[in-house]
């Protein structure tokens, strides 16, 4: 087990908060673009300044799709600050960065050699 620092539980925090805005912000928006409910959420994470949210999105398509619409919803990020910035208390509201989040193709990858092999090793028994 490790221990964690007072930081970095704040910084947790405060990344679960900006996750659940941006979540609820984004729905809105793509409930008004059809385009942009191809793309979700998965994560973000905070600079160790705390200065820059960087968000990661999903699209089954992939990156190349992704990187169309990344423009589109560029246009969202000074509403979306603006929204922060009612929504979070805090001194100042962090700059947004949107990036493909390729940890997720990862994971699915991994899960499925696991799968594999969980299946493989059940035949080997029988």
């Amino acid at each position: 087990m490790t221990i964690r620092s007072a930081s970095d539980i704040k910084r947790s925090q405060k990344e679960s908060l900006l996750l659940r805005t941006l979540s609820q912000l984004y729905h809105q928006a793509s409930c008004d673009d059809k385009e942009l409910q191809q793309a979700y959420i998965t994560r973000v994470q905070l600079s160790p300044s705390k200065t820059v949210c960087t968000v990661y999105f999903y699209m089954i398509e992939g990156e190349d799709a992704f990187n169309k619409i990344k423009q589109k919803i560029s246009l969202y990020k000074p509403s979306m600050r603006k929204a922060l910035a009612r929504e979070i208390n805090g001194r100042y509201t962090c700059e947004l960065a949107f990036r493909f989040d390729e940890q997720f193709e990862k994971t699915q990858k991994i899960e499925r050699l696991l799968d594999t092999i969980a299946g493989h090793d059940q035949t080997q028994e029988e």
